[in-house]
């Protein structure tokens, strides 16, 4: 079944007056599952993972085409994903009403120094249930931005609907392992690795490492795809997401 960023490419597609092509990607047939060539489609190894927390992703316009997007795993790997596309002068009445369920504890992830002070926290605090009315606990809901540093930082700062809400200032303590855009900076990280950061604040440690393993299997067939190899089927990066899915729930 669809998820939500495919969806949202299908309508962003549907839009388009004349193909999208990819700067520097391959121009050949692509799966609709997994958007790589069929020779090298991952789609068999669609690792799901059963989560409380979720994901809302604004995406900038042209960001669901693009083939390097790692929203899209995101979406494959946790089902509460939800996708978006952002514009400066509507939103989306879908996306508000998501932001005002009351399952849901929305963060908006972006940089600290970026937001007043106030807004900012640095970890996922559980929100008990409330005895009072017998209502559930809240889930965490991430907001991430989907796009290029530039057009991150300008859907922050003009999303006025976000400003009610907390801001998680991530701390990570690795450098970005992302390899099919480069940005200059090594403390960039792809949308894929910035979810996993949040479902590691999370507890959801199973997801965190899926997403991570995830990304290099995309990678890895990504790449092969692109220089005309082989995928590697027991090499590292299916191995490491083997090992992954392997893992107890409770210890993953």
């Amino acid at each position: 079944m669809p998820h939500a960023v495919s969806l949202l490419r299908a309508a962003r597609l549907a839009r388009s007056a004349k193909p999208f092509l990819a700067r520097g990607g391959f121009k050949r047939e692509r799966c609709a599952g997994c958007r790589l060539v069929p020779s090298h489609c991952m789609c068999a190894v669609r690792p799901p993972v059963a989560t409380r927390a979720g994901v809302c992703l604004l995406m900038a316009d042209i960001e669901p085409l693009k083939p390097t997007n790692t929203g899209w795993l995101v979406a494959d790997v946790v089902p509460d994903t939800f996708a978006f596309g952002w514009a400066r002068t509507e939103t989306d009445p879908a996306l508000l009403a998501l932001l005002n369920d009351p399952q849901w504890q929305p963060y908006v992830v972006f940089p600290g120094q970026y937001a007043a002070p106030e807004r900012v926290v640095l970890s996922v605090v559980p929100l008990l249930p409330d005895p009072a009315d017998g209502s559930a606990a809240k889930r965490p809901l991430f907001i991430l931005f989907d796009a290029t540093w530039g057009e991150a930082r300008k859907m922050f700062r003009r999303s006025p609907y976000l400003d009610r809400l907390p801001v998680l200032s991530l701390q990570p303590e690795q450098i970005t392992q992302y390899k099919l855009r480069n940005s200059g900076r090594d403390d960039h990280f792809c949308t894929s690795e910035v979810a996993a950061m949040c479902m590691d604040l999370a507890g959801e440690h199973a997801a965190q490492q899926t997403l991570d393993a995830y990304l290099g299997v995309f990678t890895h067939h990504y790449l092969c795809a692109k220089n005309q190899q082989p995928v590697v089927w027991d090499g590292a990066a299916h191995q490491r997401l083997r090992e992954v899915r392997a893992l107890p729930t409770q210890e993953a």
